[in-house]
């Protein structure tokens, strides 16, 4: 068993946020898109409850049923949504939408430079969301893909098993893994793959779980996750990996484009 002792300088708290949503989503409700399919398993999840990392045992989620596409998408995929979404192109996506490394590896708009069965990378949050918009579906939430994360092969919580940890964090130490084929990960206890491997993973929450300084009044507090008071205390290799994902996902702002940073799509289970 690990013991590893995070360092923390500032005192703050983590805790989630209600309603956080990118000031450019007023003109987002404005863009029209056209339909595009293409072929991702989506796979049903029964829903339960958990503890996130910045909760406790008595602070039980609970997550409802809902569907989630079994890979990440890919290259190919993004390809025909673009073509069929010209505003979403690389020449003409808006500066508000996306930054300079949006799509930064293709040729040009509608040529691929790269594996086209490798996850689709570069991509910023406004445009993983129109793209699962156009599958009529959506991002995640933290909550739905902590949730389905947090099984192996045969559990639907492996997180106190040590290999299931450490799996991860050697998968932390792979250089350039996002330009590996999907599906070649085992599928887990849901029939999911590459939830953990491949690339990181856009949220639609992504910015709802923020650190608040409480001793601090600058309101630089949405920077990263690396404060606390005096240290953290991470007693097993489950609340290290976790806590990545968390510190990666509060340095992220919705425009952002990264290279190890793709997506994957669900939807609500109908009633």
């Amino acid at each position: 068993m690990y013991r590893i002792l995070i360092i923390i300088s500032l005192c703050c708290s983590c805790k989630k946020q209600q309603g956080i949503v990118p000031v450019a989503e007023n003109i987002e409700q404005k863009i029209v898109l056209v339909p595009t399919e293409v072929e991702n398993k989506t796979k049903p999840i029964i829903g339960g409850s958990y503890t996130p990392l910045y909760g406790r045992d008595s602070n039980l989620l609970v997550v409802k049923d809902f569907y989630l596409d079994r890979n990440p998408v890919t290259q190919s995929d993004y390809l025909k949504f673009v073509s069929a979404n010209p505003i979403w192109r690389k020449s003409q996506v808006k500066e508000i939408f996306a930054d300079d490394n949006y799509l930064q590896e293709w040729t040009n708009d509608t040529t691929l430079s790269s594996n086209p069965n490798a996850p689709i990378t570069n991509v910023s949050w406004f445009a993983a969301k129109a793209y699962c918009a156009c599958q009529g579906k959506r991002l995640p939430t933290i909550d739905e893909w902590e949730y389905v994360a947090m099984a192996d092969e045969g559990q639907k919580d492996a997180r106190t098993s040590p290999s299931y940890n450490q799996r991860i964090l050697d998968w932390y130490e792979q250089p350039k893994s996002f330009r590996n084929d999907i599906g070649l990960t085992p599928e887990n206890f849901w029939g999911i793959q590459d939830m953990h491997g491949l690339v990181w993973e856009w949220t639609l929450d992504f910015n709802s779980v923020m650190i608040s300084g409480e001793s601090r009044k600058d309101g630089s507090t949405d920077n990263s996750l690396f404060c606390g008071s005096g240290s953290l205390g991470a007693s097993d290799l489950m609340n290290y990996a976790a806590f990545m994902r968390y510190a990666f996902r509060g340095s992220l702002k919705a425009k952002y484009c990264v290279r190890n940073l793709g997506f994957r799509c669900a939807k609500n289970k109908e009633k």
